[in-house]
């Protein structure tokens, strides 16, 4: 049973921040700060206009999608996390992102089921392969879709984190994991505030 959350952001930057929520120009600046070359985290920044209006578009469906399926999210935007440390987390990484990046796990008991939506893997990618349905990496019962966390925890029992019976075949530069869009940042600033305290 996964009973944490991981959040990975840039070393020398405050978690849990949403660049969404941000004015276009703010939010060019850091993406701008953030991208790194040949940084398997960090190179998606490379074009931050065309990022930033895709994820704020992912964002929308998203949010609606959960919605329908019975989530309550008190944010316009959600924070990033990963569920579970799938294969793609331990072997993709290189010299470039471990150097640059630091993680925190947060415990999955700090928040309600109607806080957290999924999509498989990282949504930008989900949402990608959704509209290249010829694409050999498609997986229709996956690919566009949002699910909530009942339905993450019945698929990872049965078949293991992506990489192991399933989700085997997409390419290195696509983020192999289980994405977790947390709807609800109270319970993350009152942790961050208390990992402060304890530092």
């Amino acid at each position: 049973m996964i009973n944490h959350l991981i959040h990975v952001y840039k070393k020398g930057t405050i978690p849990f921040q949403s660049l969404s929520a941000l004015s276009d120009a703010d939010a060019t600046k850091i993406m701008q700060n953030l991208y790194i070359e040949g940084a398997i985290f960090w190179e998606r920044f490379e074009n931050p206009v065309q990022y930033l209006k895709t994820r704020r578009q992912i964002e929308y469906r998203l949010r609606e999608e959960f919605i329908a399926k019975g989530g309550k999210p008190r944010e316009s935007y959600p924070i990033y996390m990963i569920y579970g440390r799938s294969k793609w987390l331990i072997e993709a990484p290189d010299a470039k992102t471990l150097s640059t990046t630091t993680e925190i796990q947060i415990p999955l008991s700090l928040f309600q089921k109607q806080d957290l939506s999924f999509t498989y893997p990282d949504s930008m990618v989900s949402f990608l392969l959704l509209n290249q349905k010829d694409s050999p990496y498609y997986l229709s019962d996956f690919h566009g879709k949002v699910f909530i966390l009942d339905e993450i925890q019945d698929l990872v029992q049965s078949n293991g984190l992506p990489g192991e019976k399933w989700g085997t075949n997409l390419p290195k530069y696509f983020a192999n994991y289980i994405e977790v869009q947390v709807w609800n940042q109270e319970p993350l600033l009152e942790y961050r505030n208390q990992i402060t305290l304890n530092d």
